[in-house]
């Protein structure tokens, strides 16, 4: 497989190809790797009161014997209106899921040859736009001819970032900030050549 190296026109003038190393990886690294991305979005602020936290309680409902009715200690009982959740959510729960860094690393290595396979992997030699303006932004968004892009540089400067904020269908990091989820979530990924040679020799 192999990356679409583009010109200052985003058109093709060369090929650079991946190490074999990123091929025959299985699928799954890139699933566990997601998976624990988007466990560690959750907000986690589900919560209810059980029978102990919420208020009232304090005296017995009705008697014990006598009214023909089943007996009743607390109003904070689950079965009464306003009483306690059974078995109700909490967010002291952790949803962290642990995913070991040789599996982090396959999972970028099959995201990036997926984008390879199917066409989407391209490299140039710098992403900047230093004017600031979003219409040039879109100038260069809009030649890839892509439905969403992820731009790659190796550090971020301000006036690209702020060229790129307002477009919907992009999204620009620096190289440290790429990983596997990211790399699936956009169906192209535009790599500044630096980058790319770091992680193709990283892979050797």
């Amino acid at each position: 497989m192999s990356a679409i190296v583009l010109n200052d026109k985003m058109e093709k003038a060369s090929e650079l190809a991946l190490p074999e190393s990123f091929s025959g990886i299985n699928p799954h690294n890139l699933y566990l790797y997601v998976k624990s991305a988007q466990a560690a979005q959750r907000a986690n602020t589900a919560t209810a009161k059980g029978r102990s936290e919420v208020r009232g309680g304090g005296k017995k409902p009705w008697a014990q014997k006598g009214g023909g009715r089943a007996r009743a200690g607390s109003r904070r009982s689950p079965i009464f209106v306003g009483g306690g959740k059974a078995f109700g959510p909490h967010n002291n729960r952790n949803y962290d899921l642990k995913v070991n860094k040789k599996q982090k690393k396959l999972a970028l290595k099959f995201a990036l040859n997926e984008h390879a396979q199917n066409g989407t992997l391209f490299v140039v030699d710098s992403i900047e736009i230093a004017s600031g303006k979003t219409k040039d932004a879109m100038a260069m968004f809009k030649l890839l001819n892509q439905r969403d892009t992820l731009f790659v540089k190796t550090l971020l400067d301000e006036p690209t970032f702020l060229a790129f904020e307002n477009i919907q269908a992009t999204y620009v990091v620096e190289s440290n900030e790429l990983n596997a989820f990211l790399a699936a979530n956009y169906r192209s990924l535009v790599i500044e050549k630096a980058v790319f040679e770091a992680l193709v020799s990283e892979a050797k």
